[in-house]
């Protein structure tokens, strides 16, 4: 397999891909309803994630432009150096080799995840879960007449339709090199990808994200965030599980009675401390443990704190080191909050439904890494490189 694609050639393939996807629209929806027929959907989180729908294929379309549209991120040059012996020295951006990212559900990634490893010169192991097998390989089956279409191997994109066993022996036995593996779920398979894996691991790690209302907030603010937050899409590892109000914030009784009216219109599931207690349609916390778990469902727990300083604190023991927002019209209270909290975003008036490579300008992403080598957040094209040290010399000896 070449290792060594023009750009030319690689966004010659992501367009032609964007074209397929638009052009077999209908295969990979047909090939989506056999999976959802399949699937049990009383888990709404699972099958939003797994659903493909008008909007979804879309968003398709739009990473692949935007991937093609994006700079070249390998060969890029990041630091350079003239020894006193006369030699010149340069470190450059390289791709990886072989990634594989191993995911749950979510058919958009086999587009993304394939666009950014193909993009960045990587070649991309795919390994879906069996719940969305019918839409993967329909997606795949379109990678491989593209990358046909421009005379590329298929094996730059290949999918692999292992189970549980098979995939512990791969990770443990490699039949190919493999330079990175990003698992992409929840903390189970997290767990499992790391205990088997032989290379390096990039966690794609859980969400539970906070919101905290200063005693500066703007209530309306507040309120509109927090609903888009966890109700625009509860499946999301961005939606927020945990919202701290100050105790302090002027009105809280009329702000609280607002919020849940707002949260019971979406039939959200409401727990609350002890501050919420004479409130009817909220449910007591019966384990500080709940403070830890990540949802991802119509779920969400309310508390009261008494300043910014605890809540960095509780947001820095309990959350998942994804997202945290503020909400403060004082800017020095959410330049300590920013700066303070230990996550890959953070927010000032702003919903965490926005941790996202798409809308970061990344043209999508292979995960959301909560890890903080070698990259922190969403990893889109220009993280997925190492690096390489190129040093020209004159027959120099030391």
């Amino acid at each position: 397999m070449n290792k060594t694609l023009s750009i030319h050639k690689r966004n010659a393939v992501l367009n032609s891909m964007k074209e397929l996807v638009k052009e077999h629209a209908q295969t990979i929806l047909d090939a989506n309803k056999i999976d959802m027929d399949s699937y049990d959907d009383s888990d709404l989180a699972m099958s939003d994630r797994l659903k493909v729908n008008d909007a979804k294929i879309e968003g398709m379309i739009e990473s692949l432009r935007q991937l093609a549209e994006l700079e070249d991120p390998v060969g890029v040059e990041r630091f350079s150096f003239t020894h006193d012996n006369g030699m010149q020295i340069y470190n450059r951006t390289a791709s990886f080799g072989t990634v594989m990212i191993i995911y749950e559900s979510r058919p958009d990634v086999t587009i993304e995840a394939g666009g950014i490893a193909f993009k960045s010169g990587n070649k991309i192991l795919l390994k879906g879960g069996k719940e969305s097998l019918n839409s993967n390989l329909a997606i795949v089956d379109l990678w491989h007449k593209a990358l046909q279409a421009h005379d590329v191997s298929t094996e730059w994109v290949e999918y692999l339709n292992y189970n549980r066993t098979e995939t512990q022996a791969f990770l443990e036995n490699p039949t190919q090199t493999l330079d990175l593996i990003v698992p992409r779920g929840g903390e189970r398979l997290i767990e499992f990808v790391k205990q088997h894996a032989k290379c390096p691991v990039i966690v794609s790690g859980r969400g539970n994200n906070f919101v905290y209302v200063h005693k500066h907030a703007d209530a309306a603010m507040a309120l509109d965030i927090i609903v888009n937050a966890k109700c625009q899409k509860v499946s999301g590892c961005n939606a927020v599980d945990k919202v701290l109000i100050d105790s302090d914030l002027p009105n809280k009784a009329q702000f609280i009675e607002d919020l849940l009216l707002r949260l019971a219109s979406h039939h959200v599931e409401v727990l609350g401390d002890d501050s919420l207690a004479d409130y009817k349609s909220v449910k007591p916390i019966e384990n500080d443990d709940i403070w830890y778990k990540e949802f991802l469902d119509y779920k969400i727990v309310i508390g009261s704190i008494p300043h910014t300083l605890a809540a960095i604190e509780m947001i820095n023991k309990y959350s998942g080191g994804h997202s945290a927002s503020i909400v403060t019209s004082a800017q020095g209270a959410a330049e300590n909050f920013m700066a303070s909290v230990d996550c890959g975003a953070v927010y000032h008036n702003a919903s965490t439904r926005f941790t996202d490579g798409f809308e970061f300008g990344l043209g999508g992403e292979l995960a959301i890494s909560t890890d903080k080598l070698h990259q922190r957040g969403p990893i889109g094209l220009q993280h997925l490189v190492t690096n390489k040290w190129y040093v020209h010399g004159s027959g120099q000896v030391r």
